[in-house]
This record gives C-alpha cells, structure tokens and sequence, in this order.
C-alpha cells in the first residue's frame, strides 16, 4: 500500500468528485443518444449519458488506484484529461467528443485543471522502488 502523497490524495478526491458528478449528472440526463439530450449540471457542465458514465468510471478506477496504484492514476488521468480539454478547445464549445461526449467552455476548464493537477500529482510522487525476485 502507499504511503500519503500527492498522487495519492488527487487519486482519492478526484475519484469521489468524479465518482459523485457521474451519479448527479444522471438526474440531469440519462441520454445515450449521440450527443442525445445535453443538459447543463447545476447550469454549467454539459453532460449526458456517456458524459455520466466516464466520470463514474474514471471515478471510481481512481478511488481503486488510491492505494497501489496513484502515481499511475494520476499521470495517466492527467494526460488523457489534458488531451481532452484541449481536443474540447479546438472543437469549440457546444461540440462533442466523438460524437457523444457533449462538451462546453467550462467542461474544457475543468478537464485542464484536471489533468494538469493530475500531471502535476504524479510527477510530485516518487516512483516506487523495484521490486526484485526473492532467490530460489
């Protein structure tokens, strides 16, 4: 198990607000359509189906991370988040990623801050020593 660091806590709290938002956003929509019904989550996040289904799972591979694999939780979130938010910038807002994950200017925000955070996480954790083969 690891001990306390930086990837450790964002594996932690990324995981339950993502696993959260996955569950909220569902009483916003549940549309699987391509993009199919968007709606805004508290007026600001546009979500639908798929939307929902990425952040609980997302969310909950980080809380499973958070105690053995964090580092790479964080560093591999982090990058596919930044390539997210930056994939959502030049699509522009209104648009979805791959015709089914509906995003807006604050969803490219929030992915940025996400994976920078995520990048940044991983790098502040130490990798962990190797582990060698007990001899026969």
């Amino acid at each position: 198990m690891e001990t306390s660091s930086p990837a450790k806590l964002y594996a932690t709290l990324v995981g339950a607000v993502l696993t959260i938002a996955g569950i909220i956003g569902f009483f916003y929509s549940a549309s699987f359509d391509s993009p199919g019904n968007v709606d805004d989550v508290f007026g600001i996040l546009a979500v639908n189906g798929w939307h929902n289904v990425v952040h609980l799972a997302t969310g909950l591979l980080g809380l499973a991370a958070a105690g053995y694999a964090a580092r790479q939780y964080a560093l591999g979130l982090g990058l596919v988040y930044l390539v997210v938010a930056i994939w959502g910038f030049v699509i522009g807002s209104g648009d979805s990623i791959l015709s089914i994950v509906p995003v807006n200017t604050e969803d490219n925000i929030l992915h940025l801050i996400l994976g920078l955070t995520g990048l940044a996480a991983g790098a502040a954790t130490p990798a962990g020593a190797p582990v060698r083969p007990t001899p026969a």
